[in-house]
């Protein structure tokens, strides 16, 4: 059995382990465009930022120890073109420009995805860089520590744009953000939690503009000036954060079923609706637990968990993905942020019968050191009180009680036994009745 696997991040590699540890004998092929693998780009702002030097650390394991394993790894090949009636592909040497054919008997598409660049005037002056690549996070690494090198502006306040943020003002930077929407993470979190993000982003001395479009960068050679349509601002670097688009340009001809945006549907399997055809990671969708919905949710954690499945469905099992609450969560600044399940927006846009509730309380006693603000927004069935989702905000243990409304809505609890749910509690972890205890407690 011969299968190829295109794309060595994140899912690619975590099939490809996982297949050739079930079956060694067989023929596990992977095609990578760059020469980085395993590589873990959530690792880039705190990289850039100084929290951590060696690049090396993003990198889960070398193509070497890959190739100890059995498998036939390719660096700098790109496969461009898919025949899905022959099962052949067209690979290209990134480094020469040849092409040349293979075949396969199964395959899986783990292409990931690619910056969104704006239609911006003068975008490839120099000092403008976005930050997905290991490429990317040296560059901008580079240009930050530049002493000269004094005005930030980051366009688009998403996560990599506000982790970009922290790591640009630890390094004592001017920075100014640009949003086109009116706040920002809109498709993460809803406003209660968003207004308190965004006090928290103009504490520290942030220029946050919202409901602001960038339109041309002005320089000679490099960035000097942003023209906006409210104004300009100086600029020494550029940091293009407007989110990203699935690598899935080369499968147009094969018929495959993708989202508008070009994300592959895959089915809880990992399927295509190519048989013999798998994919995973940022180039595919994932199920929605809650809506049962295909999304679009490029995060490492579900990359990993799908291509472990398809690792093992490529091997012959026939093993499903539960599918995911899209949990994810963010440091802004000194805060942190986490959000899992549906939105109210999202409750909305499918027409649910559901009710909300957001609550301010404090993360653990008066009397010990480090009593903070904690916010908790809970989404719910109106008639059954089941959980559908959840968001926290706050400066200690936000992120940690947001796992635990994942687990919640998992366990499909209602908001009464949140309420009562037996959580650990000492005066420096919490209070007796925990804030998600409260916030349970009062959704009627």
């Amino acid at each position: 059995m011969r299968v190829v696997i295109v794309g060595a991040v994140a899912a690619g590699m975590s099939a490809a382990a996982k297949l050739k540890r079930m079956k060694p004998d067989y023929d596990v092929v992977v095609y990578e465009k760059t020469d980085v693998v395993s590589f873990g780009a959530c690792g880039l702002p705190y990289f850039v930022g100084g929290f951590f030097d060696d690049p090396n650390n993003m990198i889960a394991r070398s193509p070497e120890k890959f190739r100890e394993t059995g498998i036939d790894l390719n660096i700098f090949h790109e496969v461009v073109a898919v025949d899905v009636e022959a099962k052949k592909i067209s690979v290209k040497k990134t480094e020469t420009g040849e092409v040349f054919e293979d075949s396969y008997d199964q395959m899986m598409i783990a292409t990931g995805a690619s910056s969104i660049i704006p239609p911006i005037k003068n975008v490839k002056l120099e000092n403008v860089t976005t930050l997905k690549s290991m490429e990317d996070g040296i560059k901008l690494k580079e240009l930050l520590n530049k002493e000269e090198n004094k005005n930030v502006v980051i366009i688009g306040a998403g996560f990599i744009g506000l982790e970009a943020v922290e790591a640009a003002k630890k390094l004592g930077k001017n920075v100014t953000v640009f949003q086109l929407e009116d706040r920002i993470l809109p498709q993460v979190f809803d406003k209660e939690v968003t207004d308190v993000l965004e006090e928290e982003i103009r504490n520290h001395d942030v220029d946050l503009r919202l409901s602001e479009i960038v339109s041309e960068l002005v320089g000679e050679t490099k960035v000097e000036k942003v023209i906006t349509n409210k104004g300009e601002v100086e600029a020494d670097v550029v940091v293009i954060a407007t989110g990203v688009r699935p690598n899935t340009a080369f499968l147009k001809d094969t018929g495959m079923n993708m989202l508008p945006n070009g994300a592959i549907i895959v089915d809880a399997y990992g399927k295509t609706s190519i048989e013999d055809i798998f994919a995973a990671g940022d180039c595919a969708t994932i199920q929605n637990i809650v809506s049962g919905q295909d999304m679009y949710v490029p995060l490492a954690t579900g990359a990993n968990k799908l291509g472990r499945i398809v690792g093992e469905n490529l091997a012959g099992a026939n093993n499903t993905f539960q599918g995911s609450l899209g949990s994810s969560c963010i440091k802004v600044m000194d805060m942190e942020a986490a959000a899992t399940g549906l939105t109210e927006a999202g409750a909305e846009k499918l027409g649910l019968d559901f009710k909300v509730k957001f609550i301010s309380d404090f993360n653990q006693t008066n009397y010990y050191p480090g009593r903070n603000k904690i916010y908790v927004k809970l989404v719910y069935d109106a008639k059954t009180k089941v959980i559908l989702g959840g968001q926290v905000a706050g400066f200690k243990d936000s992120v940690q009680r947001c796992n635990v409304i994942a687990a919640a809505i998992m366990g499909k609890l209602t908001t009464s036994q949140l309420g009562m749910l037996d959580l650990c509690y000492a005066p420096p972890f919490a209070r007796t009745w925990d804030v998600l205890n409260v916030a349970g407690n009062v959704c009627k």
